[in-house]
């Protein structure tokens, strides 16, 4: 018989960090590698795991602060144990690096308390959906042709994808033209079957968002990420009101009333919500409702091969970002990672939690802390 109140017996960090295949850049900052900071929830029989894209320096918060809030709670109350993180951290601020910790650990818990029932982490939650659509995403603004061609041929071609997306905003917003021609070449790539998305991740003014904004619209872009910094609720929404493209952004929101301010300021046509940064799948869960609520979808960020679990249990998910770093990073890092089938990802039903495992040996030359 599977026992109903396994303890949370201890919690557990560690960094990992891993070079880039080669240097990438979007319209406002460029990286060589990415850093993952992995969590353990444990009980007496089973573990679960997480993670979240950060700064290794939540290694020690997830190890001191957040451990000692959930120690001792039942694994299957996670909601419970959200709540109790949340008072601990009061004084640490919510928003960043403490969210980012906060949401790998309450995975973690999830993916726990699945093992504990035996049961896929979706079958738990209740799933929505059999399937999650899914986008290639990458295009970085340092890929040469080549290199472009090659990205998105395997998105389009090999994976069956319906949409693809590059970046844009090259050097800061001051490159207008290269980014132009660049959404010219992918649009030739693709053809008419493949709908074509971009990302300026921040680098244009209101007013240059909107030039550039009516020009994609005269390409078919379908979909507008970021034109402009994901804060400025009133310049998105001016952009939302100028152009065809579905106008996106959200995955720097960090807690559900970041999210119920853009709501509100009807400054986006669909939010994204980042699994690794928000605080956890019941944060997800509150900020898809607050979008229910105004009839809007979402679209999940990144860090797939976890989201795709939430995602098959949200009725109004519209897609799920396949972001060429994180599937890299991730099939280094972990075993059970999925991947996409006729532009979807289909989790494993026979498999408990969500199925993945770190490698152990494989990612210790990346560790870090």
């Amino acid at each position: 018989m599977i026992g109903n109140d396994a303890k949370i017996t201890d919690v557990g960090a560690r960094a990992y960090r891993v070079p880039t295949e080669t240097p990438e850049a979007d319209g406002t900052l460029a990286w060589s590698d990415t850093t993952v900071v992995v969590v353990f929830v444990h009980t007496a029989e089973h573990t679960g795991l997480g993670w979240t894209y950060a700064h290794h320096a939540i290694v020690d918060l997830v190890e001191s602060v957040l451990r000692s809030a959930v120690l001792g709670t039942s694994v299957t109350d996670v909601p419970a144990a959200r709540e109790t993180m949340q008072r601990a951290i009061r004084n640490h601020g919510r928003p960043g690096l403490v969210s980012c910790a906060m949401s790998a650990v309450e995975v973690a818990q999830w993916d726990a308390a699945a093992r504990l029932h035996e049961l896929p982490l979706s079958r738990l939650l209740g799933r929505a959906h059999d399937s999650v659509p899914v986008y290639g995403s990458g295009g970085f603004t340092t890929y040469d042709d080549d290199q472009l061609r090659t990205q998105l041929h395997r998105y389009a071609s090999e994976h069956g994808m319906s949409a693809v997306k590059i970046k844009i905003g090259e050097s800061r917003g001051t490159d207008t033209e290269r980014d132009l021609a660049r959404v010219r070449f992918a649009q030739e790539l693709t053809g008419t079957d493949t709908a074509l998305f971009v990302d300026a991740n921040g680098a244009y003014s209101v007013g240059q968002a909107v030039r550039m904004g009516e020009l994609l619209d005269q390409l078919d872009v379908r979909w507008y990420e970021e034109p402009v910094s994901s804060d400025d609720w009133t310049g998105l929404r001016r952009v939302c009101e100028a152009v065809g493209a579905d106008v996106a952004a959200g995955e720097y929101g960090y807690h559900p009333s970041y999210f119920a301010g853009m709501l509100a300021a009807e400054a986006v046509d669909c939010p994204q919500i980042d699994l690794t940064r928000c605080g956890g799948i019941g944060e997800w869960q509150r900020i898809a409702a607050l979008a229910a609520a105004r009839g809007l979808d979402v679209s999940g960020h990144c860090a797939q091969n976890l989201t795709a679990h939430v995602a098959l249990c949200t009725p109004n998910v519209r897609h799920l970002e396949w972001f060429r770093d994180h599937e890299r990073v991730e099939e280094m890092l972990f075993d059970g990672t999925l991947r996409p089938r006729e532009g979807a990802v289909r989790p494993d039903m026979s498999l408990p939690g969500h199925g993945m495992a770190l490698k152990e040996p494989d990612s210790e030359p990346y560790r870090v802390r």
